[in-house]
C-alpha cells in the first residue's frame, strides 16, 4: 500500500504537465488498452482504468495495479486577417494573414488504477489520470498595440489548462450478470492564460482548483457474448480560479488611447460538463471481442454561451466560448491472435463543440480535433505482468471563421495530434 501512495504523489507532481484537446477538451480514453480501443469501454472493462468510465467494470478485474503514461503531441496552427476598420492597422493582427505555429512541445499524461477485491461481490477501485486539458503558445500577433503608444510590448498568445482526476470508488457485483459501481471524482485543475498583454490584457499566472463529482454505472451481461454498460459523470464543480492583476494601462479600442486601469482580482469558474455514456460489448467469435460507447458530453453546461463565468477587475476582456454539447462515437475491436497476444483497434469521432463565429477564443483553446485512429496491442510478459502499448493518429482538422467585434475578418484554425501511450499491468 505505501508503494500506491507514493505512485499517487509522484503523479500528482505530474499533473500540471498539460494535456490537449482530443474530444473537446477531454481525453479519447484512460490508459493503453482504452486509448487502444478508441475510447470503447463502458461495457469492456480490460484493466484498472473503468473505475474513470464505468466502475461497475471493476468487479471483474480481480486483484491488480496498471501504471503507465502517454506521450501525447499536437501540431496546431492558426492565420488571421484583420479587418479593415481596424481603429490602428496591424493592432489587432500584426502578422495580417499570415501562419504561426504553437510552440508548446509534448506532453506527458500520467495514469494509475487499481482494483482491490474486498470479498466475491465488493471491489475497491481507485484512479488518478490525467484526463482533460488544453493549451497554446504562440509569438506575438493578436492585439499586440505593437505601434500605440503606451499599451506595452508585442503580445504572446499563451494559454494552459490541466486536469488531474483522483477516483475512489465501489464496484457491487450482484450475480454473475449485473453490477453497479459508483466513484467520488475529486479533480485538481491548474490554469494560467496570457492573451492581448499589449493592449492592457495583464498575464493571468498559473491558478489551481481542487473539484468534486461523481461517476455512477451499470454493466449487465443478459448472455455470455453480450454485454451492456451505462455510466452517468456528474459535473465536476471546481473552486473559482483566482488571479490577482495589478494596476496597468489599457487601450481604449474605440479612441485608440491609452487608458489607466486599477488594481484588482480576477476570478474565473471554469467547471468540468455532466456527461452519459452507453455502449455494449459482444464477443461473436472467440479470440474477437467487439465493444461500441455513444457518449453525450454537454459542454454547453461549462463552456456554452458566455462561459466559463468570469468575475473581473476593471477592464478585463469577457469569456464567451460558446462551446455546444457534443455526441462522441468509439469504436473498438480487440483480437487474440495468441493466447499471450492481442491486438487492438479503434476509432473515435466527435464532431467539434466550437462556435466558428467565437474567433479569438477558437484560437486561444483550439478544440478541433475530430476523427482519431487507434491501435495497439496487450502482451503477457508472465502469469502476473502485461504490458500494454496505444497508439494514436488524429488527421489535421480545420476551423474557418471570423468575428468583426474582435477586429478579426477570417482566420482558420489547424490541429493534428499524435500520442503514444503505455502500461504495465500487475494482477496479484
Amino acid at each position: 500500500m505505501k508503494r500506491v501512495v507514493l505512485a499517487v504523489a509522484v503523479i500528482g507532481i505530474l499533473a500540471p504537465s498539460s494535456a490537449h484537446p482530443t474530444n473537446g477538451m477531454r481525453m479519447i480514453g484512460f490508459g493503453a488498452s482504452q486509448v487502444a480501443m478508441g475510447g470503447a469501454s463502458v461495457a469492456l472493462p480490460l484493466d484498472a482504468a473503468s473505475v474513470i468510465t464505468n466502475p461497475a467494470g471493476i468487479a471483474d478485474l480481480g486483484h491488480r495495479i496498471d501504471f503507465g503514461g502517454s506521450w501525447f503531441k499536437p501540431t496546431v496552427k492558426y492565420e488571421a486577417s484583420e479587418i479593415a476598420q481596424v481603429p490602428v492597422p496591424g493592432f489587432a493582427v500584426a502578422n495580417n494573414g499570415g501562419t504561426l505555429e504553437s510552440q508548446r512541445g509534448a506532453s506527458p499524461v500520467p495514469a494509475l488504477g487499481m482494483v482491490l477485491p474486498i470479498n466475491e461481490q465488493l471491489s475497491f477501485g481507485l484512479g488518478a489520470y490525467g484526463v482533460s486539458g488544453m493549451g497554446v503558445d504562440y509569438a506575438g500577433n493578436l492585439f499586440n498595440g505593437a505601434t500605440v503608444a503606451g499599451p506595452g510590448a508585442p503580445a504572446v498568445t499563451f494559454t494552459s489548462y490541466s486536469q488531474m482526476r483522483f477516483a475512489p470508488g465501489l464496484s457491487y457485483k450482484f450475480n454473475e450478470q449485473l453490477s453497479f459501481g459508483a466513484t467520488v471524482n475529486v479533480g485538481w485543475a491548474q490554469m494560467g492564460y496570457n492573451v492581448a498583454s499589449g493592449v492592457g490584457q495583464v498575464p493571468h499566472e498559473g491558478s489551481s482548483a481542487f473539484g468534486v463529482g461523481g461517476t455512477l454505472g451499470v454493466r449487465y451481461s443478459p448472455v455470455e457474448w453480450f454485454t451492456v454498460g451505462a455510466a452517468y459523470e456528474s459535473k465536476t464543480k471546481f473552486q473559482d480560479f483566482s488571479f490577482n492583476v495589478p494596476a496597468r494601462t489599457a487601450l481604449d479600442l474605440t479612441t485608440g488611447q491609452a487608458v489607466p486601469l486599477p488594481a484588482g482580482t480576477d476570478r474565473l469558474t471554469f467547471d468540468q460538463p455532466q456527461s452519459a455514456t452507453i455502449g455494449f460489448a459482444t464477443n461473436p467469435w472467440a479470440p474477437l471481442m467487439l465493444a461500441v460507447d455513444v457518449q453525450w458530453i454537454n459542454w454547453s453546461q461549462t463552456n456554452g454561451k458566455d462561459l466559463p463565468q468570469f468575475s473581473s477587475s476593471v477592464g478585463a476582456m469577457p469569456w464567451n466560448m460558446n462551446w455546444s454539447d457534443q455526441v462522441v462515437l468509439k469504436v473498438g475491436a480487440q483480437y487474440k491472435v495468441l493466447p499471450s497476444l492481442a491486438l487492438r483497434a479503434g476509432y473515435n469521432y466527435g464532431k467539434s463543440p466550437l462556435d466558428a463565429s467565437r474567433t479569438f477564443e477558437n484560437i486561444a483553446f483550439p478544440a478541433v480535433a475530430e476523427h482519431h485512429i487507434t491501435a495497439g496491442f496487450g502482451l503477457n510478459l508472465s502469469q502476473k505482468f502485461t504490458f500494454n502499448l496505444a497508439a494514436m493518429y488524429v488527421p489535421e482538422a480545420k476551423l474557418t471563421g471570423g468575428n468583426p467585434s474582435q477586429f478579426i475578418a477570417s482566420s482558420t484554425t489547424t490541429m493534428s495530434q499524435v500520442a503514444f501511450d503505455g502500461a504495465v499491468a500487475y494482477q496479484f
